[in-house]
Parts: C-alpha cells; sequence; structure tokens
C-alpha cells in the first residue's frame, strides 16, 4: 500500500501534540526534513522536546521552531550556529541537554533497535557523566546512556519508493537513518519517489518498515551555514 500522503501538512495530519518528542534528521541544514519542519511550524503545536544534531541557524531549519516558541526542551550536540537558541538558554526559556555526538547518534539507533540503554566511555570524568549510573569494564569506567525513543521522527531522503524504502545522498544521509528507525511514527520526504521495485534492494538504507508516511519534497534551495570560498587560482599553459 502507498504511504504517499499529498503534502507534509496532511502527513502530519493527527500526529502531532503538545509536549511531543520529535527526533529530526539532518546536520546543520544539510540533509533536514525542511518541509516538514516548517509544517511543524505552521501547527502551531508547543512544548517540543527536539531531538537532532544541532538547531540550525536562526531563521532557516529547527531555528524557525526556536522562534516560533514552540520548543521547550532539545537534546544536541552542537547548538553554536543560532543565536536565538542562546539567547533563549541563557533566559532559562529553553532547556537544554548536551550529548557527545557519536552518543547521541547511538542513543538513537539503540532506540530504534529496542536496545534501552548501553555503556560508553565518553563523557566519564565530566559534566556529560553527572548523575548517570557508571560502571567497570575490563578495568575502564564507563557511563550508562538511555535510548531515545521519538514520538516522531522527520527524516529527508533522496529517493524513495512509494512503500517508504529510504535511500539518502553523500553527506546529506548524517542523521537521517538513525532518526527514522528511532520514531513511534516516521515521516519522510524525498527528494525523487518512485514505484515498488524500482530501487535496487541492495542500495536501500532504511527499509519502509520504519517509514509511516511518505510526502514529496518541494524544490528549494539548500542553504549552507557558512560559506568558505577562495580566488580561482588561473594557472598558464606550460
Amino acid at each position: 500500500m502507498s504511504k504517499l500522503k499529498p503534502g507534509a501538512a496532511e502527513a502530519l495530519h493527527g500526529v502531532l501534540r503538545d509536549g511531543m518528542t520529535l527526533a529530526v534528521g539532518g546536520f546543520g541544514l544539510s540533509g533536514i526534513p525542511a518541509d516538514l519542519i516548517e509544517a511543524v511550524r505552521d501547527s502551531a503545536v508547543r512544548d517540543l522536546t527536539v531531538v537532532s544534531n544541532n538547531m540550525g541557524v536562526d531563521g532557516k531549519g529547527l531555528g524557525i521552531l526556536i522562534e516560533a516558541g514552540q520548543v521547550r526542551k532539545v537534546i544536541a550536540s552542537y547548538v553554536g550556529e543560532n543565536k536565538l537558541f542562546a539567547e533563549q538558554y541563557l533566559a532559562g526559556l529553553l532547556e537544554v541537554e548536551f550529548t557527545p555526538q557519536g552518543t547521541l547518534a547511538e542513543r538513537l539507533r539503540a532506540g530504534g533497535a529496542g536496545i534501552p540503554a548501553f555503556y560508553t566511555k565518553t563523557g566519564v570524568g565530566t559534566l556529560v557523566a553527572e548523575g548517570k549510573p557508571l560502571a567497570e569494564f575490563d578495568g575502564e569506567t564507563y557511563a550508562q546512556e538511555r535510548a531515545i525513543r521519538a514520538d516522531v521522527a522527520l527524516v529527508h531522503a533522496h529517493t524513495a519508493d512509494t512503500d517508504g524504502n529510504l535511500m539518502y545522498r553523500y553527506t546529506a544521509r548524517n542523521f537521517n537513518p538513525v532518526a527514522a528507525t528511532a520514531g513511534a511514527v516516521t515521516i519522510a520526504e524525498a527528494e525523487v519517489i518512485v514505484e515498488p521495485g524500482a530501487l535496487d534492494p541492495n542500495h536501500i538504507v532504511t527499509p519502509g518498515v520504519y517509514v509511516q508516511h511518505l510526502v514529496q519534497a518541494g524544490n528549494r534551495t539548500k542553504h549552507i551555514e557558512q560559506r568558505t570560498v577562495r580566488p580561482r587560482v588561473e594557472t598558464l599553459p606550460a
């Protein structure tokens, strides 16, 4: 049965509620489900806990949910590109749980795999491990990290079939596969959508069993947080 919905708002209809946890794929502005994020903003749902590598930038990506005052808590590994985020955090309007990047990826993966917790050396002896159970393995101290299971996961894929099987493109893959498995309900947007059987099974990264709804991603400019270039040096023929 096709999982394709007419648009992002239709895919999110009846799924969103105040106080829920969203896991969102992307890394900065790369591979973010921009259409779905905008639909969340337009829904006016509030008091969200957002799990993502970071919160985009001011006015773009997840930054628009911060701008709209819809986020209560953030679980992320990096937030340095968003000035409004910093202002709300310092003002006590936003709760933040900083998680090392690899640990965040594994917490999402564990949530999708049905693993409730795991141990890691990352963060031991720092504020990251404060209040967490510690255990010793082979003479080394490890901290316990709890898995993350989200109410809804929003992801962006490059190519999908209407059964919800997903393929990603280059670095836009980033956190999308682990976020996709961590949602009780997963909604994907894809740039290219084909019929079942058109994708090579060996190239599918996220099987459609993890995806409940699919939408066609809009044709939009893909922004970059910081563009760094240098003048082209012309070389003369020898």
